[in-house]
């Protein structure tokens, strides 16, 4: 599994990504009552800007991430935590159906198969699971520099489908914070940041 975060790890937690998980964060708890007895998982955590922050309001979280190297700065804040498990690999590779609480923000446009993952995410939650995703909305391509990933964004109409499809009902899906980004030398662009929540949808649970 190559490593695409290994360079930018050790610097990965700027005071500009602090803050851009602090609104995220502040946004999900507009539209989700955290629980003391919730198990979470995030998809993408990263170095855990967001995953710790969520932490006091539940009981315990799973941290996925495919960087090793991510995980590694992760691990230095957390020694003799009991209530974080750390899974590196792919969200797959988490089998239980236990979880109430799936989150990831900045990450589902590294996803390449949206509809595999919103498959396995319902096989994974609990009758009354939350789903809360935030990513940018369509965008040129600048925003990774042009570089190759699965996603320019989302379309969030058919984002939303695709979690209808899955079996999930749509709560609220709006713009919440505009991202400004000089990714081409003298050129600011802004990138519209989404919140999507959506909830395990009662009637495609047998």
């Amino acid at each position: 599994m190559n490593d695409n975060f290994a360079y930018r790890a050790a610097e990965w937690d700027s005071p500009e990504k602090v803050k851009m998980t602090e609104v995220f964060v502040t946004e999900l708890l507009q539209h989700v009552e955290l629980q003391k007895n919730w198990k979470a998982l995030e998809i993408g955590s990263g170095t855990g800007l967001v995953g710790l922050q969520i932490l006091p309001g539940i009981n315990s979280v799973v941290l996925e991430d495919t960087s090793k190297a991510m995980l590694s700065v992760l691990r230095r804040k957390i020694t003799g935590e009991k209530s974080v498990e750390i899974l590196h690999g792919e969200v797959y590779d988490y089998k239980i159906q236990d979880i109430d609480l799936v989150f990831s923000c900045m990450a589902f446009h590294h996803i390449p198969d949206i509809e595999k993952t919103l498959k396995h995410i319902f096989e994974i939650t609990t009758a009354e699971a939350t789903i809360v995703v935030g990513d940018i909305r369509t965008e040129d391509g600048s925003f990774h520099r042009f570089e190759p990933i699965p996603h320019k964004g989302f379309d969030t109409e058919q984002l939303s489908i695709q979690f209808q499809n899955a079996g999930f009902e749509i709560i609220v899906v709006r713009t919440y914070n505009i991202l400004t980004r000089e990714r081409v030398a003298g050129k600011f662009s802004n990138y519209e940041q989404f919140i999507l929540v959506a909830k395990k949808d009662a009637i495609h649970i047998i």
